[in-house]
């Protein structure tokens, strides 16, 4: 199942994604029957709106946000107009803000980043066991 939203990238459409991704996950669970922890819930609510934050915050222009789930995980896909791959940065308990792509890395499965002709593309994937939260957890 999958579904793509295009959003503004303008004040508001952090809030829209995140609502976008419940209504997905819910829609997952009633019409294709597919348990989603609220664990996961949770995670694929944050991811969306920290990769939402940054082209919001990088990119000019609109967003697109593609949500992607089977039956063992959520894939959440950001386009943005700005082609820089973006880098978590060094761990520094001091920095206040900026934390973004850190988080997203420590709470995903998997994320990887593809420069498109326009813009760039972050696909994060955000496991849909409880299983996994232990290798997050010492990650």
């Amino acid at each position: 199942m999958r579904a793509g939203y295009a959003l503004s990238g303008y004040d508001g459409c952090i809030a829209e994604a995140r609502h976008h991704a419940v209504a997905f996950l819910e829609k997952a669970e009633t019409d294709r029957h597919l348990p989603v922890p609220a664990r996961a819930r949770d995670l694929t609510q944050l991811v969306v709106s920290e990769l939402v934050t940054n082209a919001r915050k990088y990119a000019p222009g609109p967003v697109l946000l593609e949500l992607r789930i089977s039956a063992c995980a959520v894939d959440v896909v950001v386009w943005d107009s700005d082609p820089s791959v973006p880098a978590a940065r060094a761990a520094d308990p001091d920095r206040i803000g900026q934390h973004g792509l850190e988080i997203v890395e420590a709470v995903t499965e998997a994320l990887f980043t593809e420069q498109e002709p326009v813009g760039k593309r972050i696909t994060a994937r955000i496991a849909l066991s409880d299983a996994s939260s232990s290798d997050i957890a010492r990650r």
